[in-house]
C-alpha cells in the first residue's frame, strides 16, 4: 500500500471520528453510556493524543503537545472521573483535534520533515497510527449503540424472527501442523509475533457464524434458565443480567427486534447474532451439543482453529461479527513486547479472552487474519458472536 493511500485512510478516519462527536449534543458526547466504555469525546481525544505521541514524541522526540494531556488520555477505557472532567469542552476539543490532525498529516506527507527512525521503515508509522484510529473508531460506534439502547424504544416488528435449528454445514479440517501469527508484516501488533507452528487435531468447523434464528431457538428453549449449561462464574453473571443478547428487545406482541446505531430494526434470521459475551457463547455451545447427532461435542472455536480455517478459506462470514474463542488471550512463544509503552500489549492475564474476526463496523486496517482481539468474558457491548467447532467424524 503506497503512502498516499495510507494517508487517505488516515484522513478519512479523522473526518469520521470528528463527525461522530459533532453529530450529538455536547452533554451526550461527554456521558458514560456503559461502565466499560469511555465517553465519546474521550475517544477523539485519545486518538489525537496517540497520533501525536507516535509522530512527534517517539519519532521527533518532542513531547510538548502530549505531556500536557497525558494524564487524561494515557489509559482507558474505562476512564476515571478525573479523566472525564479533564476532557476539554466540545468546541475546544474539536478545534484542538483538527489542528493537530492537519499538522500531523502535513508532516507525514512530507518525509523530509521527519528524522530517521525505525518506525519510518516500511511505512510502519502510518500503519500503526491508522490502526490505532480504526480501533478507537469502532469503540466509538459501540458507545453510540449503547446510547441508542438507553433511549426509550417504541417499535413494532414488521417481520417476526422465527427460530431455526443450529447449522450443520460443517467443514472438515485435517490434523496437521499449521502456521499462525504474523510474518514480516509491518502493520502487525507485538502480540501477533513471532509466528508459530501449531499442531491441530482434526476437527469440524461451522462454515457460518451462529445466526439470530439459531440463537432464538436457544433462548426459547430456556437456555438462560438452564443451570446445567453454565459454569459457576457464568451462572453468577447470569443472575445479574437480562436473559437475552445485549441489544435485543421485545415489542408489545413479544417479537424480538434489535437496537443499533440508527435505532431499532427487525432481526434477520440468517444474520449472525451479536451482543453476547463469552459466558453466553459457552452456554449456547453446550445447548447445541446436547441436541445430539452431528452436533454432539460442540464448543466455541479456539483462535488457532479460526485462523487456520480463514487461511484455508474453509469458512465464510468472518467479517460480519467479532467471534469469541475458547482460549484465554496469551502471548505466543517467544513473545517480545514492542519497545514503546503505547505499543505494548498489557492484557496477558488470567481474565482476558481471545476474539477473532471483524464486525460490519470494523475498519479495513483491522481486517487481517493474524489480528488478535481480547476482552473480559462478561463483555456484551462488543459487536461479538460465535462460531462452533465439533469433533471429527
Amino acid at each position: 500500500m503506497n503512502s498516499q493511500h495510507l494517508l487517505g485512510q488516515l484522513s478519512d478516519l479523522h473526518q469520521m471520528m470528528v463527525e461522530l462527536v459533532e453529530s450529538i449534543p455536547e452533554q451526550e458526547a461527554y456521558h458514560n453510556y456503559h461502565p466499560d466504555l469511555a465517553p465519546l469525546a474521550w475517544y477523539l481525544g485519545r486518538s489525537t493524543y496517540l497520533e501525536t505521541y507516535w509522530l512527534r514524541e517517539i519519532v521527533q522526540g518532542d513531547d510538548s503537545m502530549t505531556a500536557r494531556v497525558r494524564h487524561i488520555f494515557v489509559s482507558g477505557p474505562p476512564v476515571t472521573p478525573e479523566q472525564t472532567t479533564g476532557i476539554p469542552p466540545k468546541e475546544h476539543l474539536l478545534n484542538w483535534a483538527m489542528e493537530l490532525q492537519d499538522e500531523n498529516i502535513r508532516r507525514l506527507a512530507n518525509p523530509g520533515l521527519l528524522p530517521q527512525h525505525p518506525l519510518r521503515n516500511e511505512q510502519r508509522l502510518e500503519l500503526l497510527i491508522t490502526q490505532e484510529h480504526a480501533l478507537l473508531y469502532e469503540q466509538m460506534l459501540m458507545v453510540l449503540t449503547q446510547r441508542q439502547i438507553q433511549r426509550t424504544q417504541g417499535y413494532r416488528v414488521q417481520k417476526p424472527l422465527q427460530a431455526s435449528p443450529p447449522s450443520v454445514d460443517l467443514i472438515d479440517m485435517q490434523q496437521g501442523h499449521y502456521r499462525v501469527g504474523a510474518r514480516h508484516d509491518p502493520a502487525a501488533c507485538d502480540n501477533e509475533y513471532p509466528p508459530q507452528i501449531v499442531n491441530l487435531s482434526s476437527f469440524r468447523i461451522d462454515r457460518y457464524l451462529t445466526s439470530n434464528a439459531s440463537y432464538l431457538a436457544f433462548l426459547q428453549s430456556e437456555g438462560y434458565q438452564n443451570r446445567d449449561l453454565w459454569d459457576q462464574t457464568g451462572w453468577t453473571w447470569r443472575q445479574q443480567c437480562l436473559p437475552h443478547p445485549d441489544h435485543w428487545r421485545q415489542d408489545e406482541a413479544g417479537n424480538w427486534f434489535a437496537i443499533g446505531l440508527n435505532g431499532p430494526f427487525d432481526l434477520l434470521a440468517e444474520e449472525p447474532v451479536t451482543g453476547i459475551n463469552k459466558y453466553e457463547a459457552t452456554a449456547y455451545a453446550r445447548w447445541v451439543s446436547g441436541l445430539g447427532g452431528a452436533l454432539t461435542g460442540a464448543v466455541p472455536q479456539h483462535e488457532y482453529q479460526w485462523e487456520v480455517a480463514v487461511r484455508t478459506r474453509a469458512i465464510t462470514g468472518h467479517g460480519r461479527a467479532l467471534e469469541w474463542c475458547s482460549n484465554r488471550f496469551h502471548p505466543y512463544d517467544g513473545y517480545q513486547p514492542f519497545e514503546w509503552p503505547e505499543g505494548q500489549t498489557r492484557e496477558f492475564d488470567d481474565r482476558h479472552q481471545s476474539l477473532r474476526g471483524a464486525s460490519i463496523h470494523t475498519p479495513r486496517p483491522l481486517r487481517r487474519s493474524t489480528f488478535r482481539r481480547r476482552a473480559l468474558p462478561e463483555s456484551r457491548y462488543l459487536f461479538a458472536g460465535l462460531r462452533l467447532v465439533f469433533p471429527p467424524n
